[in-house]
């Protein structure tokens, strides 16, 4: 494939197998707290918010710890290992907090990884396909998506297992992210700093540049109308579609993300990725609207399916935009700063929106979150259409 290069490619087959061994487990969780350990809304919230907001902050810190190590493999590889390792215990709780240290310590991995890995995929692409490297890999991660359930599903219906040997079971495609991770992901021969004297926090902050403080803006406004997709499926239901087709809408949901996230890669390589992204908001603007305006089961049903296209024209592509915003020596820091600015708009954005959707109703919650869609294509527009190749930039795929 033109512009993913060999380590790109194997990163997006330990995607594939990461999201294949955790959805294994996650769908199925609400289920066992609930009918095996006893837990509730409650508990679920408690473990949920712990873990995210756990994960949020490592991404900073991994970000900023990877440029001053001038190394990306060595936390990538930690990261994925202690989640492919305790990932598979849940099998074994038999109380929820049992859960709870399990998902923090899975959440740590997650935020040791994340942002080391997002700088490898540009360290190793060349700057006019970062848009396709980054949708190839998000497509693999969401191909995961997709057949992790499959495969738990089929393992409970036909394999006559418990929920317990099915997360424990997630172990054999951890295993294989680690396999993937040793044999094929190489990190660049070229150092990525020519000076190794690290600057301090404010340094960091000052090189980072005033286009990409722009985008992180941009990026707290729109995700603080952002909230979880768990409304969405909630709407679905509240509008009479009935519990099964839910679930089998949201593997669609992942189908068609999975299918966009490369193509909408590709095509911001030839348009610009500030220009996709500003597009992919405003579907999403008006993807909201449509929510807030019907309430017809089969208008809901096609507005949500539209709803994965909106991640194909941004997800990959806020990840390129932020690699050519910044210098190659502090896109681990850039990357901690942008997955900790969107974990910092996630956390009360669910709040925002539930609050509404209480007090003012249904309709009220979506055209917020419409509009602050809106606030934020307009604080995009101070971003550079086309940011210049940056020094210390190097082709090596």
């Amino acid at each position: 494939m033109k512009g993913i290069s060999k380590t790109v490619f194997f990163l997006g087959l330990v995607s594939f197998f990461t999201d294949l061994s955790s959805e294994m487990v996650y769908p199925l969780l609400p289920i066992f707290l609930s009918t095996v350990l006893g837990g509730g809304a409650m508990t679920l919230g408690i473990i949920e918010g712990i873990a995210e907001s756990t994960a949020s902050l490592l991404k900073v810190v991994s970000g900023i710890w990877t440029d001053r190590m001038r190394h990306r493999k060595p936390l990538i590889l930690a990261g994925y290992g202690i989640s492919g390792l305790v990932r598979p215990l849940i099998g074994l709780a038999t109380v929820w907090p049992f859960v709870l240290a399990i998902r923090f310590i899975d959440r740590v991995g997650k935020g040791l990884r994340t942002s080391p890995r997002d700088a490898l995929i540009a360290d190793t692409t060349d700057i006019a396909h970062r848009g396709s490297a980054y949708g190839f890999h998000r497509s693999m991660d969401h191909a995961g998506a997709v057949v992790g359930p499959l495969v738990a599903a089929g393992l409970l219906a036909f394999g006559y297992i418990s929920l317990r040997h099915v997360f424990l079971l997630s172990a054999i495609p951890a295993a294989v992210v680690i396999i993937v991770l040793m044999a094929g992901v190489k990190e660049p021969r070229i150092p990525l700093k020519q000076n190794p004297q690290p600057s301090g926090l404010s340094g960091h902050w000052q090189e980072l540049g005033r286009d990409f403080k722009y985008l992180l803006t941009a990026l707290l406004v729109f995700t603080l109308g952002n909230s979880t997709d768990a409304f969405l499926l909630l709407r679905l239901s509240y509008a009479g579609v009935p519990a099964a087709w839910v679930g089998v809408l949201w593997s669609m949901h992942h189908v068609i993300k999975m299918l966009f996230t490369y193509t909408g890669g590709r095509l911001s390589d030839r348009i610009g990725h500030r220009r996709m992204i500003l597009f992919g908001w405003i579907v999403y603007a008006v993807i909201y609207f449509a929510f807030a305006m019907t309430d017809s089961p089969v208008m809901l049903i096609v507005i949500f399916l539209a709803y994965g296209v909106y991640f194909g024209l941004t997800e990959p592509v806020e990840r390129a935009l932020v690699a050519n915003l910044v210098p190659a020596h502090l896109r681990g820091t850039a990357f901690g700063y942008y997955h900790g600015t969107i974990g910092l708009g996630a956390l009360p954005a669910s709040l925002i929106f539930g609050f509404i959707w209480q007090f003012f109703g249904v309709p009220a919650a979506f055209l917020t979150g419409a509009g602050f869609a809106a606030v934020a294509s307009v604080l995009l527009m101070r971003v550079r259409r086309s940011p210049p190749i940056l020094t210390q930039d190097h082709n090596l795929s």
